[in-house]
């Protein structure tokens, strides 16, 4: 069984807010596949589901973003579940927006619901990070996290959620690197995999010479020259 937590703020006022993209993605994942109506347990919205032939639970923590861990946690000794059977999906300030990054363990990176997890589900969980950028300056991140998207993130942050919901099976299967080609397709990236075969010429291209390089040596077979090398090399006339 894999728990899939979506991290952010419950109650229309902070819907959306960059901070509850977390949330948006869990939405998304409900909406594009099998999952059950949404109820309330374990201090959170749940709903279950089946992924590649695993069982699912989706949930949204409604204890505010501070106290994240302690829905999340419950649900895990409740279905006797380790941090690794835990992904959360959240938002990541030091991301350019639409970027996703994910990860087993790391820090919290300031981020009060992973402290939270942390504290209450242990670190050794996977993380999926989705970008919304910094502001540029401290003191208006606050003010930037709590506050909607602007309708020109719709252009990345819908066909974002929408890919991730789609493919939400490859977490189950821990396809992780093929998620994040994914995403960065849809969001007009490069895929990261795609630089890889260009080194290959390199790396032959610098054995070739070395080949070319020793060219074997043809000894004349008669004249003054080759008499001159049967003496040198101690060869003898038949």
């Amino acid at each position: 069984m894999l728990i899939i937590a979506g991290l952010g703020n419950p109650g229309a006022k902070y819907a959306g807010n960059r901070h509850n993209i977390g949330f948006m993605a869990l939405d998304a994942i409900h909406r594009k596949n099998p999952f059950s109506p949404w109820s309330k347990k374990f201090k959170a919205e749940i709903s279950e589901g089946e992924l590649a032939g695993e069982k699912v639970l989706l949930v949204k923590p409604q204890t505010f973003m501070n106290l994240s861990g302690e829905a999340v946690g419950e649900a895990m000794r409740f279905y006797k579940l380790a941090p690794k059977d835990i992904v959360a999906i959240y938002d990541e300030l030091d991301l350019a927006p639409g970027k996703a990054r994910i990860k087993v363990g790391g820090g919290h990176g300031g981020h009060n619901g992973i402290k939270s997890l942390d504290a209450h589900c242990g670190k050794d969980y996977r993380r999926l990070r989705l970008g919304i950028g910094h502001p540029g300056v401290k003191e208006l991140v606050t003010h930037h996290v709590l506050g909607d998207f602007a309708k020109v993130d719709h252009t990345w942050l819908d066909p974002l959620l929408d890919e991730l919901a789609l493919n939400a099976a490859m977490l189950v299967r821990g396809e992780d690197s093929q998620l994040m080609n994914k995403l960065v397709l849809v969001t007009g990236g490069k895929p990261e995999a795609e630089a890889a075969p260009a080194k290959k010429p390199a790396a032959q291209s610098h054995i070739r010479p070395a080949r070319n390089h020793v060219q074997p040596k043809i000894l004349p077979a008669s004249g003054p020259m080759a008499e001159m090398l049967k003496k040198l090399l101690g060869g003898k006339d038949e």
